[in-house]
Parts: structure tokens; sequence; C-alpha cells
């Protein structure tokens, strides 16, 4: 059996606040509001990660890359956020509504392999199950983050920053950056 496993990194951008979101919200204008959000992280994406999948208000981007780089992740997370944040306010005043959701990330790098079932290519390995784990970490203390994990920080380009003095270092998971504190 042949098969397709390669190193990469794993992105799920998340918004926080969804469930809430949608029992508060009425089916269509929250519909609209989330397809918007969703296509302004695909738009700011700008082809950099392939989409593997999208589920109700994540999207699981994935990019076969051998020497992955911090800071190259970094500026993409903050460009997401910067246009999720943007898109939120402009949505907000044409709706005349609040919209109380904030996005996080989870940057994570190992092996995982590609199959495909009918028009959908889906992915497959423990990395997969590890980044949505992650997801439902219960570590973060604001509700705007992106998580990196042990796993790509050790396999990113940028060995010389000193992750493990990083006072938002969690040694079993990885360093978490509050994106009120991100330069």
């Amino acid at each position: 059996m042949k098969t397709n496993i390669q190193e990469g990194i794993i992105l799920i951008p998340d918004f926080s606040g969804f469930t809430e979101f949608v029992f508060n919200t009425k089916l269509y204008t929250g519909e609209y509001i989330v397809r918007q959000l969703l296509s302004t992280l695909i738009d700011v994406n700008d082809q950099y990660f392939e989409i593997s999948e999208i589920e109700g208000d994540a999207i699981l981007f994935y990019r076969y890359d051998e020497n992955p780089s911090y800071q190259s992740i970094s500026k993409m997370l903050w460009k997401m956020r910067s246009a999720f944040n943007r898109k939120i306010e402009e949505l907000s005043k044409s709706l005349s509504t609040t919209i109380d959701l904030a996005l996080k990330f989870i940057v994570h790098y190992g092996s995982f392999s590609q199959y495909n079932i009918g028009n959908f290519r889906k992915l497959y390995g423990k990395t997969i199950v590890e980044a949505h784990q992650l997801l439902k970490n219960g570590l973060a203390e604001q509700p705007s983050y992106a998580l990196f994990s042990n796993s790509f920080l050790e396999n990113s380009k940028n060995k010389e920053s000193d992750f493990n003095k990083d006072p938002r270092r969690l040694p079993e998971v990885g360093v978490i950056h509050y994106f009120e504190n991100l330069n």
C-alpha cells in the first residue's frame, strides 16, 4: 500500500465564544456572520496554507514544510487576527449587533498523510489528532491567543529563539502568545 506521509504544519484558527454565539443569534444572521469571518481568514491566508476542512467555526489548514518559520507563521497569524477583528467591527456596524467572538490559533508540526474520498482530501495521523486536542486545552487566560506546540517550536528554523525561558511556556505543551502581547 502506497502512502503519502510528509512533514508539515497544521494551523487551526478557531472562534472563541462560538457556542454562545450560535445559541444567541438568529440562524440567517449567524450563518452570514460566520461565513464572512471564515472567508476573511481564507482570503488573508492568500494560499500560503492548503485547506483540508472547514467545520463550524474552525478551519483545518496545512502546509507541507520541512523548515517551518516561527516568524513567518507569527506574521500570518497577526494578519489573520487583524482582518478578523476589522471584519467583526464592519459586520457589527452594518448589522447593528454585537458580535462577541475572539480568535484562537493552534500551530502544530509533525508527520501526516493525505487521502482522497470522492472530491474530498482528508488528512490523517497522530499530528492531526494532537492539533485538535490542543484546541481543548483549558490553559488560556485570554480568549484571543496563539498556541505554538513544542513540536512546531522544535522544528522551526528559528531555533536561536530561546522559547524555554519564555514566561508563557507551558512545558508539556508549548508556548502561548496572547495577541495583546504580540508585536
